[in-house]
């Protein structure tokens, strides 16, 4: 830990920027930088370390493909690259924001090629995704309300026309943000399933 001292150090103004805009406290966000400075001396994540660290959650699936996207989301500046300000930026929402703001940073996943609403293909890709992740075991996505090894019907394709046929309130094809965050706010199985939270949209 020693050598932490002669490495990046974080500039007063993104500290003073992440105190402002993240609910972690000083020595919070100090601490979450030490680790991640270690992890990444140069002070930038890259996507290939960043799938190595995800897949160490889900042993049993791909995660490559669903880790494209959330990096992609990370990524606020389209570098190819995460820097620690992104990184907790985006950990706070998905770790400690309202249930509101996890779904605004979670449509922006779903939303593809950013135009500000969601296709069945984009939707398509994420759910295969997730399937990917979560691999043939089961256990992991009990509590999220997939479980895509249990029932031969339940496929990506026939799950994204069912979150169509809630979402899609105007039947136009498309989900904009609105009919997002109000379908999974009204709905506990959706929320659990597209913000990968167990918790109640409630809370």
């Amino acid at each position: 830990m020693g050598c932490v001292s002669s490495k990046k150090k974080l500039s007063k103004s993104d500290l003073e920027f992440l105190e402002e805009n993240t609910e972690f406290t000083k020595d919070q966000i100090i601490e979450w930088y030490e680790g991640f400075i270690l992890d990444c001396p140069n002070g930038e994540l890259t996507k290939k370390k960043f799938i190595q660290v995800y897949r160490q959650f889900f042993p049993n699936g791909q995660a490559e493909a669903f880790c494209t996207h959330i990096f992609r989301t990370f990524d606020a500046d389209n570098s190819g690259k995460i820097d620690f300000k992104e990184f907790l930026m985006a950990i706070n929402i998905t770790a400690k924001g309202n249930p509101e703001k996890k779904l605004k940073w979670a449509f922006k996943m779903y939303d593809i090629d950013s135009n500000g609403s969601i296709d069945r293909q984009e939707m398509l890709k994420i759910i295969e995704s997730i399937y990917d992740l979560l691999g043939a075991g089961g256990s992991q996505n009990a509590s999220n309300g997939m479980n895509p090894s249990r029932d031969p019907d339940d496929t990506p394709e026939t799950r994204t026309s069912q979150i169509f046929a809630v979402m899609d309130e105007d039947k136009n094809g498309v989900i904009t943000e609105e009919e997002f965050i109000r379908g999974c706010m009204s709905d506990r199985v959706l929320y659990q399933m597209l913000t990968a939270d167990t918790g109640d949209p409630d809370r």
